[in-house]
Formats: C-alpha cells, structure tokens, sequence
C-alpha cells in the first residue's frame, strides 16, 4: 500500500503558534491565579482546541493538524503553571521576597524542555503501545474531529451532526451549571461531618460537570479503584486518626479536613510512592523497547527509507545530546543558587549528587506522571502527590550527602536548596503530566509526532516567560500565607506550604515518617491484590495508582469521577444494545462527556479572568450563603436532572438519527 504523502497539509505555521501563544496568556494567568488560590489547575487542551478552531475556520487552507498544534502549544504552556505548587514555598521560608525574573524563567524552562524530551521515548511505550484511556487526550481528539466537519458540506453526515450537538450539549450544560454556582443560586460543594464511634469523618463530593465527564472516560474499573482509595482514606485511616481527639466544641468539618490534610494525605502519599515505583517497574521494559524501536526509525529514515510520518519523532540521538545538554545550564543554576550560602563548604558534593537526582529522578516523574495522566487525566492527576515524594526524596538526598546541620543558617539554606532542586524537578513533572495528553490527540488525528514535540518545547517557552510576572503580580497584590508580613487576604498556595511544611520536617527531624510508612504497606497490599486478580480473572483489576490517588484526593474530587464512570457503563450497555447502531451511540456518550469538560473548563478561563480583575472571591454572587444547608440540596437537585435532561438527550438524538435508523426508516 502507497505511503500518503502528508507534506503539503498545513501543520506547524507561524499563525498556529501566534494563536498558540496568544491564548497562552489568558489560560496561564488563569492557572496561576486558581492554583495559588485554591491548589487546583485545569486542563487547557480542550478549551484551547475549542478557541483555535473558533479562531482558524475563517482561513479557508486551516487544517485539523494546525489545530492540534495550537492546543498543543497552550496545554504545555498552560500546564507548565503547576511550578506554582513549589517555587511560592521560597517566599514563605523567608528565602526570597520576590521572583527574580530570568531565574524563574530558566527554572521552568530547562525543566520544562527535559519534560518534553523525556515524554518523547514515553510516547511509543505509554502510548502507541498501552491501552491507557488518556481521557483528556481523547477528549481534545474528539473535539477536534468534530469540529473539523464541514457544516456547508452535502455529505455530512446525521451522525456528524449530532457529535456536535452533543458536545454542544454538554458544554453549554457544564457552563450553566458552573455559572449558577458563582451566581450562588445553588451550591457546587456539598459536605458534612459526622462521628463514628469516638472518632469522626466526612462526606462531600464538588458537583462538577467535568469530573462527571472524567469517570465516564476513564471507565468503571479506575473509578472502582479510586473508591476503594477513597474508602480506605475517609472510613478507616479517619476515624482512626481522630479516635478520641474530636474537639468537644468548633466546627467538626474543619477538624476533620485538618486531619485529612496533616495526616492522611501523607498515608495516601505513602501509597503513591510504592504505586509509582511499582508502575515504574512495570513500564521500564515499554520504554526501553521505545527508545530502541526510536533508534531504529532514525536509523531507517538515514538509510533514505520512507517512514510514515505518523511515527517520526524527534531523533533520539538528538533528544540524547538535548538532555545532556540542558543539565549544564541547571547545574549552574544550582551552583549560583547555593554558591554565597552556608552551604558553600559541600557545595561540590552536594552538586554533583543533585545533578544526578534531576537526571535519574526526572525519567522517573515522567514516566510515572505520564501513566498516571494516561490513566485519570491531567487535570486529576495528583501532581502534588508526585511533588511530595519529590521533596522528601531530594531533602533525604541532600542531607546525608551534606550530614547534620551547623546552624540554623545552614538548616534554612538546606530547605531553600532543597525547594530550588525539586522545583526544577517539577518542571520534567508537570510537562510530563500534560505532554502524553498531546501526543495522545496527536496520534487520534494522525499529526506529525516531531512536528507535536517541537511545539511542546515553544509552549514550554512562551509558558516560562509569562509564569514569572504572574507569580510576581500575585506576591505583590497578595501575598502569601505562613510569608513574613502576608496579609489576611494572602493567598494559600496549598501545595507550596505542604512542601515547604515536608522539606522543614527532614531537616528538623520531626516528620512523621509512621504515616508514609503506613501507606507503602497499603500500596503494596494493593498491587498483590491487583497481581492475583490479573492472573485469575480475566477482567477484573485494581490499579495501585488509582487507588493510590483515591486515598490522596480530597472526596470533593474523588467521589464525583467513579460516579461519572458509573453513568459512563450504564449509558455503555445501554447504547451497545443496539446491534446495529451500538457503536455510534457509544460515540455520542463520548462526546457529550467531552463537552462537559469543555464547557467547565471554559467557564473557568472565564471565572478565573473576571475575579483577578475586580480582586473579589464572588464578584458575580447573587444570594450568598443564606439559605445554609439548603444551597447544597438545591445544587444537588439541579445537578441531577441537568445530568439527566443532557443524557436524554443524546440517547434521544442517538435514537433517532442514527444511520441505522434511517435506514430503517427509509424501508418503511
């Protein structure tokens, strides 16, 4: 069979990564704010996909590659803003007062750029060659078929018409609901406490569309998993952890999100880690075999061999030297960063060793960061987990390289070296996060794998140069919390403080290292479960991961997703009923579920945008809290019959204009 030739299709253009960059500006300003705020990001694929075919259609040449590029270039730019999680931690230790700008800049560029050149070698392992769901990937693929349907054109099909009505659907219904909340209509978060013996948990759950659109991408068997985590977190390490020091008076819930925070999360981090090297160990053999079979295609294409464009990346020996090249630059970063400190007299030693950390350290994020997202999301995947282990890996590194501390100068200067070094590890962490994600839509609608990855690093870059004066802009307006002089309306920046909050603990002796030990044990249960069950079952698995993130997450994260994937299998049975029609009506769940995270996601851009302006928390709330507790019935009625009404729908549409249908229908 002929090669297609795909010279000509309009793929990586100047006008592309002009848009790309453009759009870059609003999501990472916006990540930046929300993550600050509130420790959460979003996933900027599938909006950034939407606003660029908005924006390409009136150029009559526009292709859907072109597309793909500009999503792809405002995804890594706009994920790299998770740095947010480590380098605010320099401010609240004292150690900085501001963000140097060309440091800030270097930092989240040279881990950024070995993200990318990590992830490439991970694409023939984690996916070409898994069945990992990518859902956020497969989101932004579909979003971009779909959108690539001529209207105008007479042979579109009804089928066609309908994925975008469905997606339309769901978008508008996701932004509905979203809107209804900042308008305090209704509420978006339900919670409540409650004792359990002598001791006390929770439940709660966000109404979130997206998270809805989530489970029912990544299916029944990680929302299962992420349950039993849940479980084990909320209704056993809980109520142990609280037995018999529940505050007689004060609000319970506080104290119980306290204790999950403080304690917990550190059982669930601990479980993380034996998943992640487990999953590391698992996966080691696909990515060798990746880096062999890159090998082999540069090799081929030398020889002037056709290789189809679908499967060129960048050549290895070229991501090789890049790798070996960009350690130089963020080994003198270090040294400058270390070199007029306290430090100074094992400064070489302590080079050296961090040099090698960020080498071996950063395959090892990418590689398990990119699983993970592969597997629930960007958008979910618990990122700050993975700067957890970060952290205490790099503290315990650099403390037995240096040996005990003189003085409290050299303490502190060993906490900032330690958040410097993971900060630039979180840099490999978080573009590997979002950059499989990419290349996942890439390969659905057949892009240019080098072309993809050439992007990634211009996103890497437009992303490091705008991060820095954000960062500046929010230290300067508001500060943040647990920094010398922070105001009450400081920001929380949640992950920065559990960070710094870990790299003290190391140096000072006083972390409770019990609790992570606790979790390994149970992340090791896990995977013997998830072995036996994979050799004696045929279905039937438990991911250690997922669990691991489901004892991690807040409940108001994790609950919804296993209830998206719920719905996802009763909405699947019910549509492969139809023999003839079962896989279009599949199609269109799909579809809808990719416009419910299309929908919030842009209402989040939006939110974001009008609440840096006005500086107000609630700038558009119409009620406010006063209803109390009936808020929270009302926005789970709501949310309910809206889920209901949209599924309807697509089952309606799926009914009736199926090309089976018409078939039929034309019999008649």
């Amino acid at each position: 069979m002929p090669q297609v030739v795909k010279g000509s299709i309009r793929e990586l253009t100047t006008r592309g990564i002009i848009l790309g960059g453009l759009i870059t500006l609003v999501f990472t300003a916006a990540n930046v704010y929300l993550g600050l705020k509130v420790g959460l990001t979003f996933a900027t694929a599938i909006p950034a996909a939407v606003i660029s075919m908005s924006v390409l259609r009136y150029f009559q040449d526009h292709t859907i590659m072109e597309n793909n590029i500009v999503q792809t270039i405002a995804s890594a730019a706009g994920t790299l803003s998770a740095i947010i999680f480590v380098l605010p931690g320099l401010i609240m230790i004292g150690w900085w007062s501001g963000f140097p700008y060309w440091l800030t800049v270097a930092v989240c560029a040279l881990g950024g750029i070995l993200g990318v050149m990590y992830s490439i070698p991970l694409r023939r392992a984690l996916v070409t060659g898994s069945d990992l769901p990518y859902p956020e990937g497969v989101a932004a693929a579909e979003v971009l078929k779909v959108g690539d349907q001529d209207a105008d054109d007479p042979e579109a099909t009804d089928s066609n018409r309908g994925g975008m009505r469905a997606i339309v659907v769901g978008a508008v219904g996701a932004a509905i609901f979203a809107l209804l909340g900042s308008l305090k209509l209704i509420s978006t978060n339900v919670a409540f406490a409650f004792r359990v013996g002598s001791g006390a948990t929770m439940m709660g759950a966000g109404l979130s569309m997206a998270l809805i659109g989530v489970g029912h991408l990544v299916g029944i068997g990680v929302g299962i998993a992420m349950l039993v985590g849940l479980v084990i977190s909320f209704f056993v390490m809980l109520p142990i952890r609280t037995w018999d020091e529940v505050p007689a008076s004060g609000d319970l819930l506080d104290f119980v999100n306290k204790v999950f925070s403080d304690d917990v999360r550190m059982v669930g981090a601990g479980a993380i880690a034996v998943a992640a090297v487990w999953t590391l160990l698992t996966v080691i053999g696909p990515i060798v075999r990746g880096i062999v079979e890159a090998a082999a295609s540069a090799r081929t294409r030398k020889a002037g061999t056709v290789v189809d464009v679908t499967e060129r990346d960048i050549p290895i020996q070229y991501v090789g030297i890049t790798i070996l090249v960009v350690l130089i630059p963020i080994g003198w970063l270090l040294w400058d960063f270390m070199k007029d400190t306290a430090l100074v007299g094992s400064a070489a030693g302590i080079l050296v060793v961090t040099i090698i950390f960020v080498f071996v350290i950063g395959l090892v994020v990418a590689a398990v960061c990119g699983y993970m997202a592969g597997l629930i999301g960007s958008s979910n995947s618990p990122i700050s987990g993975v700067g957890v282990l970060v952290v205490l890996s790099a503290a315990l590194l650099i403390k037995v390289t240096h040996g005990p501390a003189d003085s409290a100068d050299q303490t502190e200067a060993l906490i900032a070296y330690t958040l410097f070094t993971s900060a630039v590890v979180f840099g490999v962490a978080t573009i590997s996060n979002d950059n499989l994600q990419d290349l996942k839509t890439g390969q659905l609608v057949g892009a240019t794998p080098w072309k993809q990855q050439v992007a990634l690093v211009i996103g890497v870059l437009f992303g490091s140069a705008v991060i820095p004066p954000i960062l500046s802009l929010m230290n300067t307006a508001f500060g943040f919390q647990g920094a010398p002089g922070a105001s009450d309306n400081a920001l929380a920046a949640p992950q920065a403080a559990l960070l710094s909050t870990l790299a003290k603990g190391v140096f000072g002796g006083d972390l409770n290292w019990a609790l992570i030990g606790v979790g390994a044990a149970i992340g090791a249960g896990v995977i013997a479960v998830d072995e036996t069950l994979k050799r004696t079952t045929k279905n039937l698995r438990l991911p250690p991961l997922a669990v691991g993130m489901g004892m991690y997450l807040p409940m108001s994260l994790t609950l919804i997703i296993p209830i998206g994937a719920f719905i996802g299998r009763y909405y699947d049975k019910w549509a492969m009923s139809d023999p003839l029609n079962g896989e279009r009506k599949k199609r269109l769940g799909v579809l809808l579920a990719t416009g419910l995270i299309v929908g919030e996601s842009i209402y989040g851009v939006i939110s974001a945008g009008v609440i840096a302006a006005t500086g107000d928390e609630e700038p558009i709330a119409i009620i406010g809290d006063g209803l109390g507790n009936w808020m929270q019935v009302i926005g789970v009625v709501v949310f309910v019959l809206m889920l209901t009404a949209m599924y309807g729908y697509v089952k309606r549409i799926g009914s009736d204009d199926g090309p089976a249908a018409t078939a039929v229908q034309s019999r008649k």
